[in-house]
């Protein structure tokens, strides 16, 4: 079973998502938090495999309780997926940085929510593409900002990197392996170690990674 935490700040959208959740054979709701502190303390307390977690909340926002949930708890879990509107903005980009998942739009089919959650908690393709692309465009318009590429990056080998240049632009697996000409299992199999080298909880760090350190030129 999937244990998911509801955190948001409006009552009738954690009960309607709590409904939709429970109703899955594989998930249950252990509990919700109408802020970012009871967020913080309900995770710790009941120990969820996904937080969904609003980004503007009161006493504590999203982004706050994401960086306090995630400092001080195992690199697998929990996972944090992120609910917000259309836009992206800094709120969003800081979750990432902090360790969260990715992103979920608040008016998401129901289908959809079900799959990131199932998404989130197998550690699998975290951002879809669409996302993605849409955050690589957000980067390309910021003032570039690069810090020093990590000496991991160097661990990398030359297909590794590659398939890390290919994530950063916004391709799933499927079409890396289009891409490249090689098997989707085998693309995983280079995601998987290009995760462990760069102690990386997940794809959504491995985009923010790739334009940060410069590895990708936003735009390009």
């Amino acid at each position: 079973m999937i244990r998911v935490l509801i955190a948001d700040d409006q009552a009738m959208v954690r009960e309607g998502f709590g409904a939709l959740l429970a109703a899955q054979p594989d998930l249950v709701v252990v509990g919700d938090a109408a802020d970012g502190a009871q967020a913080v303390a309900a995770a710790r307390r009941l120990d969820p495999d996904v937080v969904l977690m609003d980004v503007r909340m009161p006493v504590l926002d999203g982004l706050a309780a994401t960086r306090q949930l995630l400092g001080d708890r195992p690199a697998d879990r929990p996972r944090v997926l992120i609910l917000t509107t259309f836009d992206l903005d800094d709120y969003v980009y800081e979750a990432l940085r902090a360790g969260a998942s990715g992103f979920l739009l608040k008016d998401a089919p129901a289908a959809e929510l079900v799959h990131a959650v199932r998404v989130v908690a197998s550690g699998d393709a975290l951002l879809a593409p669409a996302v993605t692309r849409r955050l690589i465009a957000e980067f390309a318009a910021r003032p570039e900002r690069r810090r020093a590429r990590p000496t991991e990056l160097a661990g990398l080998t030359p297909r590794e990197t590659e398939v890390l240049r290919l994530i950063a632009r916004g391709r799933s697996n499927q079409e890396i392996a289009a891409d490249l000409v090689v098997a989707e299992q085998t693309v995983k199999t280079h995601v998987g170690r290009i995760l462990a080298k760069l102690h990386l909880r997940d794809r959504a760090q491995a985009v923010v990674l790739a334009y940060e350190t410069g590895l990708v030129a936003a735009g390009g």
